[in-house]
């Protein structure tokens, strides 16, 4: 096994961040076609029907993460079977949880509207969008798995390539069947939903391996106790996503108590932040991937390496972005409003997004290293731990400084989450210990 390396870090990475660049891209060019049809209705259903099912595939991001964990550590071990069967595992569950969101889709939708209602003729168009999209559910949350499992292998260059193949031809057939055919809103799910298929397709192709190796079949994929540990490690982290997303959720709310123009500048500087998940993301998986094949070598030495020189890279990408918005970041807010009160607003509270990336870094990059080592329930719990701390600063901060306040308790959060995790790495480090010595009394003559 080669050695752990910055550049093999940035190797890692490098696609990922690429990957991630090409996201907001799709969206823009969505908005943009329907925009052409000069109708404001088409362009509310686009944005909806894409927020709910967004919101409601979000839930099924924990397969992603619990895949490139569990598999990482069965290729540190060796275990070619095992690197092929949680790749089954996860496919077989994405299919499932698909099937159940196709059958459950008209409660599911009526739910949706309930929650964020909308014109007549808006919802007309947006259930018809949806009513097209939701045949994708099985293969969108199977590219979950698919995207864990290439991570886990360190393989993220196929990750790029299939990213930006599935939004390649998304953007085609987008421009195809909305200005060439005048398909509209229907022509956007359809070409959505078609980039879905073909992605999948490009997933077969490049995780052919893990088909070609007979040893997954039957037996291995429901090995009861490989299901239970995936069930644990799967409810765990969608425990603390669920909870990381209620925060935001609770940060939008409450600015929106603000005033608009508050709410305004609030949602720019959230882009901010977007830009920074997607350029720490790398550094988060390098580690996933890294840190779980050490500890499944069961090596001490290399899981703390992997850990080690992730962070270093990680936390350097931080402050560099973190510069960056320092210098750059008044003319970044005039490119995203025109509002002279927005772009006021959004640089009196300029300076918490320049804190905000070297705050967060830590908890991103330890959520890495602990996704790898298959933490998920020392996660879940430093995240529970963090979000009441944050609902006591909330309480305590939004009344008396507002916004800054409101600001001010989304560092909390971060900062909270990074100490509680660091507090308990060494209970990746013991695993590992633990892993090796099971296996050194293996070898043992009985």
């Amino acid at each position: 096994m080669s050695d752990i390396t910055h550049a093999r870090v940035f190797k890692i990475a490098l696609p990922i961040v690429l990957s991630n660049a090409t996201i907001p891209i799709l969206g823009a060019v969505d908005t943009g076609v329907v925009g052409q049809l000069g109708l404001p209705a088409p362009i509310g259903a686009v944005g909806i029907g894409a927020v709910v099912l967004t919101s409601i595939y979000w839930i099924f991001g924990f397969l992603r993460m619990g895949t490139t964990g569990l598999v990482s550590q069965a290729h540190g071990t060796g275990d070619r079977g095992e690197v092929s069967a949680g790749l089954m595992r996860a496919l077989l569950i994405a299919v499932t949880a698909g099937l159940a969101l196709i059958a459950l889709q008209v409660p599911l939708f009526w739910a949706a509207f309930k929650l964020a209602p909308a014109s007549d003729q808006v919802e007309s168009l947006a259930r018809d969008y949806l009513q097209i999209r939701i045949w994708g559910a099985p293969l969108t949350i199977s590219l979950y798995a698919f995207t864990g499992w290439l991570i886990a292998l360190e393989r993220t260059r196929g990750v790029l390539v299939l990213q930006v193949a599935m939004n390649a031809l998304n953007v085609g057939l987008d421009l195809w069947f909305v200005l060439g055919l005048g398909y509209g809103v229907q022509g956007v799910a359809a070409a959505t939903l078609i980039s879905e298929i073909g992605g999948v397709a490009i997933a077969l192709w490049l995780t052919r391996s893990a088909f070609a190796n007979g040893l997954w079949r039957a037996r291995a994929i429901f090995d009861r106790l490989k299901l239970t540990e995936m069930a644990r490690v799967n409810t765990d982290i969608m425990i603390r996503s669920v909870l990381l997303q209620a925060s935001f959720t609770t940060f939008l709310f409450l600015g929106a108590r603000q005033g608009d123009v508050t709410l305004a500048a609030n949602q720019v500087l959230l882009q901010f932040l977007q830009i920074t998940a997607f350029a720490l993301d790398g550094f988060a998986f390098s580690a996933e991937s890294l840190v779980g094949q050490a500890l499944g070598a069961r090596s001490v030495l290399r899981l703390r390496r992997a850990a080690i020189v992730s962070s270093q890279l990680g936390i350097a990408m931080a402050v560099a972005i973190g510069l960056v918005f320092w210098i750059a970041g008044p003319a970044i807010v005039d490119i995203m409003t025109t509002a002279p009160n927005v772009r006021i607003e959004a640089r009196a509270f300029l300076f918490w997004i320049v804190l905000a990336p070297v705050i967060g870094g830590p908890a991103w990059m330890l959520d890495g290293i602990f996704i790898g080592a298959t933490l998920s329930r020392e996660m879940r719990n430093a995240m529970i731990g963090s979000v009441l701390v944050y609902v006591l600063s909330l309480m305590i901060f939004v009344p008396i400084f507002g916004n800054h306040g409101l600001w001010g308790a989304l560092m909390v959060l971060n900062a909270t989450r990074g100490a509680m995790m660091g507090r308990l790495y060494h209970r990746a480090e013991a695993k590992a210990l633990r892993a090796a010595a099971v296996f050194g009394a293996r070898l043992q003559p009985g």
